[in-house]
């Protein structure tokens, strides 16, 4: 994870006894949701109890992962589920973390890999600037339908009705559409 763009660290949330979660970089009080974003762009944080000065990220974020879960966004197979718990108190439990993370960064930068072959493979040709259009629309649908996105050409998404913060993909789909309408025009001229 990398570290926090503004300051030297990790940014400091701190969880109060009524469950609500106050981030120190901005004064502000947050949700999980705000959390699962800041993972998701690579921000450093830390979360600790506001009393006792406990560091309670790796809760925090095993919370995140429950609420995911149970939107229906399920990603962690019950077999997989299985296995992990019955390694609790099995004497290989001290290895599973380790082994967990070294598969996790193999998957990205294999995820990275896959991405730079599509794009080397159109090179040279003259498809290559369709490739890389095509992957950076990808990319924003993508995006876009993560949970916490706002829904794109008016397909809801479980979370499109919140009202978004100035600067949470709102940008990033308005782009996408036009783009996308851009697309079909050439497509529609192309037919013609």
């Amino acid at each position: 994870m990398k570290k926090a763009a503004t300051g030297s660290g990790p940014v400091i949330i701190k969880k109060y006894a009524n469950r609500r979660l106050y981030n120190t970089e901005t004064s502000s009080y947050i949700t999980l949701d705000h959390l699962a974003a800041m993972t998701r762009e690579g921000r450093d944080f830390k979360v600790v109890d506001a009393k006792t000065d406990e560091d309670i990220t790796h809760n925090v974020l095993t919370q995140i992962i429950m609420e995911e879960e149970a939107r229906g966004t399920s990603m962690l197979p019950v077999n997989f589920l299985r296995q992990l718990i019955s390694l609790y108190g099995d004497s290989m439990q001290a290895m599973v973390p380790g082994y967990l993370e070294a598969s996790m960064d193999s998957f990205r930068r294999n995820q990275e890999q896959f991405k730079s072959a599509v794009e080397g493979a159109f090179a040279n040709s003259p498809f290559a600037e369709i490739a890389k259009r095509n992957m950076a629309m990808f990319e924003a649908a993508a995006e876009a339908f993560k949970p916490g996105a706002a829904g794109v050409a008016g397909v809801a998404t479980p979370t499109a009705a919140k009202p978004a913060a100035a600067g949470e993909g709102g940008d990033d789909v308005a782009a996408l559409k036009a783009e996308l309408a851009r697309l079909q025009d050439k497509i529609e001229k192309l037919g013609k």
